[in-house]
């Protein structure tokens, strides 16, 4: 590793960047964090602050970074927030950061079933913001990842919030899999994607050694507590999703899980030539916990 070696983090307060920010930090590299909202510091970390990403502040910072990890996004719209605006609209301004800052390389999270033929919006918004940054002329790597969990994951934190009520929700049959990837090993990859060549213009998809069905992760997930596992009739779960806001399942939340989406777990694997905790391992530790 050089020994100036910079990376800038944007969307630092989410959860992903913050561990990833942790890793990087951990293993002393400088790190450039970008966030409309306050966060907690790390060390070897500049902080910046700004609600639009203001170019004039932004800019001299980043120069000549090694790499900038663009971790914005979001899974819900909302009147202000849109896909598009977001999703699309915002990578756009990003790329351009980075072609004016010089900055070496470009890693893009996107999302696991994102491809051309999509018909979702939220997995079109995806696919336009990969088009941009592969047609841009820079150093990139877009992972797609299934869901990356860890202790205060947003899938997590929902499942242990039904715990805590003393029963889990599962929509429709609960046969439909998950590819779940440890955010350890996600922050691991990260870094490699910063400074091995095997990365250089790759799409991988982000996802665990092993796919599972939702059913039977929430039963190794609670298996330790007196949870009830609850079915809840499909068309009564996107009826909520749709008409109730603070809904615990989202309409895209929903699409996600019964898209029953695969991914190419052993391209990431041989590429990234990491060791992976596996799914039961990591429930069996209680790391989640």
């Amino acid at each position: 590793m050089e020994k100036d070696f910079q990376v800038v983090v944007t969307g630092a307060s989410g959860f992903v960047a913050k561990n990833v920010r942790k890793y990087l930090s951990d293993e002393n590299i400088k790190i450039i964090s970008i966030s409309r909202r306050n966060f907690k510091k790390f060390k070897n970390e500049t902080k910046i602050i700004s609600r639009n990403y203001d170019e004039k502040i932004i800019l001299p910072k980043i120069k000549n970074s090694n790499g900038l990890i663009h971790l914005v996004g979001i899974g819900k719209q909302s009147i202000k927030n849109d896909y598009n605006l977001i999703n699309v609209k915002f990578t756009k301004k990003i790329i351009n950061l980075c072609k004016k800052a010089k900055v070496k390389k470009f890693i893009y999270t996107s999302g696991l079933g994102v491809s051309k033929s999509s018909s979702l919006g939220y997995f079109i918004s995806k696919y336009r913001a990969e088009k941009l940054i592969i047609e841009s002329d820079l150093d990139y790597t877009i992972f797609r990842p299934s869901y990356i969990v860890g202790k205060d994951d947003p899938f997590t934190k929902l499942l242990k919030k039904q715990i805590k009520k003393g029963e889990i929700q599962i929509p429709g049959s609960g046969n439909y899999s998950i590819q779940p990837i440890y955010i350890n090993d996600v922050s691991k990859i990260i870094l490699k994607s910063l400074t091995d060549i095997k990365f250089k213009k790759q799409i991988l998809d982000l996802v665990g050694s092993e796919s599972i069905s939702f059913q039977n992760y929430v039963k190794l997930f609670s298996r330790k507590t007196q949870t009830k596992l609850k079915k809840i009739n499909l068309e009564s779960a996107y009826h909520d999703a749709i008409t109730k806001p603070g809904n615990q399942f989202g309409v895209e939340d929903l699409n996600l899980l019964i898209g029953d989406f695969k991914g190419d777990h052993k391209k990431l694997k041989k590429i990234s030539q990491i060791s992976f905790l596996s799914i039961r391992e990591l429930l069996d530790t209680r790391k989640l916990f």
